[in-house]
């Protein structure tokens, strides 16, 4: 049975929750966090990798003994370690760990105090009044543990995009080598890249349904077969998520595809078009009475209705169908468009590589630039730059910049917004940079009034360029803050600035919906990807995903600029 990159690293983040619940070395902890985030942003496989008998300890940052604990999840499908500490601290309060405001102090003097070891014995405690009567846990504590139940609740078993991929790519990959097949293709919401899916649906064309049928509900990652036929079969997987498959006639594939994508507004829409030209649209085809005259592919269907094809991603009843029949559908922006990253980190701060390692990578990957943006000094938590540090990090910059032919390190900063809307460093550092990105770290609790003027008086200052993770969020765990987007596209358009989408897969920040509003008021949005390693690299194709659900284009990406247009669209009048 396949062990997922995803669950490798749950089980060495459940792990370091655990040591850290119990008070354990703080660089321990850190060892199994870091090693856990490296995983997640693998390109490969480490099950693949055990596999072909690769030495696990040679990925950055990974020791012996974390790759034998790597080795052992891969072999065993558990971790002793892990099993040793739930002994003393139970596995489920890790579950707790996510809730905001509850770290590991008080996670751990609820359980010792209230005997609470699960979410749900804890919204108990809240409703009872019992985790009042501790000490420091207040109303405002008890507020944040109901909305995050809430939350966690209503999101039922949908899981982050990037969670289904790792699930589902092996499912694909097994069903690609049956003898015959022709297609094999993800529909539904996790084609048109939503950020969260609850399901996946796949379609498949070949000659042997029942061989495709077979191996399909005898993956060894199943744990039930729903249902098992000559056409449909669904299955649960290890992971709890549901698939279905499909197998479809070549004829009808283009039908059937488009009639799973969804969305299911999209296609109402889409079918009433069939019908006023008098025509019959279903997922078997495009019918003039008895008589197909389209299904092989998306495009005839389309091209029935008289409108060009339209790209997944924008099939949500937002104005899609209006645009393509004006001719002025969005050329969607692709990862070749990207010409460098705004956001990546260094282990001056809370990254794991050199800054030569992380220039190195992006250049293999045909960028022209990368900006260092380690932490400024409020983030003392990861060792955020003081001025002294950051100068130092200048002169290290252009010691490489000359060594680095075709490619430019850029050197910046993430500094952070204080709660008065200054920024942490003196304009005397910044003006020394070649971009500033701003962020806001802490007081997530101010009025939506008072957070987005915070933020515009970061705005205000001549040197800020960029804002990071503009709304806080982290999907399904921390809800946005409090503030007003729109506001704060209008005060960038206003001052030279821009906004950032970021691209790792439990933030994609800016949503869809600000990143074409971005678009419409002329702001350039930065798709980057908060790298703390190479392979972080990697996570720009989430950011590109959510791009182009928000609809934008090449020339709507701060970052598709070649390094001579960027320099000119980040000057302001300073």
């Amino acid at each position: 049975m396949p062990v997922h990159n995803i669950e490798i690293a749950q089980t060495l983040n459940k792990l370091a929750d655990l040591l850290e619940i119990e008070g354990a070395n703080v660089f321990r902890v850190r060892a199994y966090r870091n090693a856990a985030r490296l995983v997640e942003s693998l390109p490969r496989s480490v099950a693949d990798m055990v596999a072909a008998n690769e030495d696990l300890a040679e990925l950055p940052g990974i020791g012996e003994a974390l790759a034998l604990k790597m080795k052992e999840i891969v072999e065993t499908g558990h971790l002793q370690a892990l099993e040793k500490e739930a002994k003393h601290v139970p596995e489920t309060l890790s579950d707790l760990m996510k809730i905001p405001g509850l770290g590991p102090k008080r996670v751990h003097e609820i359980f010792e105090k209230l005997k609470i070891a699960d979410l749900k014995g804890l919204g108990n405690a809240v409703r009872t009044g019992k985790l009042r009567a501790l000490a420091g846990f207040a109303e405002k504590t008890e507020h944040k543990i109901r909305e995050y139940i809430e939350r966690k609740s209503k999101a039922g078993n949908r899981v982050l995009w990037f969670t289904a991929e790792q699930i589902v790519a092996p499912l694909l990959k097994t069903l690609q080598g049956v003898k015959g097949i022709k297609q094999v293709v993800p529909a539904g919401s996790f084609r048109r890249r939503l950020e969260t899916v609850g399901d996946v649906d796949i379609l498949a064309t070949g000659a042997d349904s029942a061989e495709i049928m077979r191996r399909f509900v005898e993956y060894e990652d199943a744990v039930k077969v729903l249902a098992h036929g000559q056409t449909r079969s669904a299955i649960v997987l290890r992971s709890g998520l549901q698939v279905d498959l499909r197998v479809v006639p070549e004829e009808s594939y283009g039908a059937t595809l488009h009639y799973f994508t969804g969305s299911k507004t999209h296609n109402i829409a889409i079918r009433a078009r069939a019908l006023q030209a008098g025509l019959k649209l279903n997922e078997y085809g495009v019918f003039r009475g008895e008589k197909r005259i389209g299904g092989a592919t998306e495009q005839e269907i389309y091209a029935a209705v008289q409108l060009p094809y339209i790209e997944p991603e924008l099939r949500e009843s937002r104005g899609e169908i209006e645009a393509a029949e004006r001719g002025q559908l969005p050329k969607l922006v692709g990862l070749a468009d990207i010409r460098g990253d705004l956001h990546a980190h260094s282990r001056a701060t809370d990254g794991q590589s050199t800054i030569a390692e992380l220039a190195a990578t992006a250049q293999k990957r045909g960028y022209e630039y990368l900006a260092i943006t380690d932490h400024s000094k409020h983030l003392s938590m990861v060792h955020g730059l003081n001025t002294t540090r950051l100068r130092q990090q200048i002169r290290e910059i252009d010691r490489l910049n000359e060594k680095f032919h075709g490619f430019r390190i850029l050197k910046s900063t993430e500094v952070d917004i204080l709660e008065s809307g200054e920024l942490d460093l003196s304009d005397d550092i910044l003006r020394e940079l070649d971009l500033v990105v701003g962020a806001v770290h802490h007081i997530f609790t101010l009025s939506r009034a008072k957070q987005t003027e915070r933020i515009i008086r970061a705005m205000d200052n001549p040197y800020f360029n960029i804002l990071a993770h503009p709304s806080g969020r982290l999907i399904g765990e921390r809800e946005a803050y409090e503030v007003d987007l729109e506001r704060l596209l209008a005060a960038a358009r206003e001052r030279g600035c821009f906004l950032e989408l970021n691209s790792h897969p439990q933030r994609l920040d800016l949503n869809d919906a600000y990143c074409r509003m971005a678009k419409e008021l002329g702001v350039k949005v930065a798709i980057a990807t908060d790298a703390h390693r190479p392979a972080d690299l990697e996570l720009m194709r989430f950011g590109i995903g959510q791009a182009r659900r928000g609809w934008l284009e090449k020339e709507d990406v701060l970052n598709a600029s070649s390094w001579r247009s960027l320099q000119q669209l980040l000057k302001r009048s300073r």
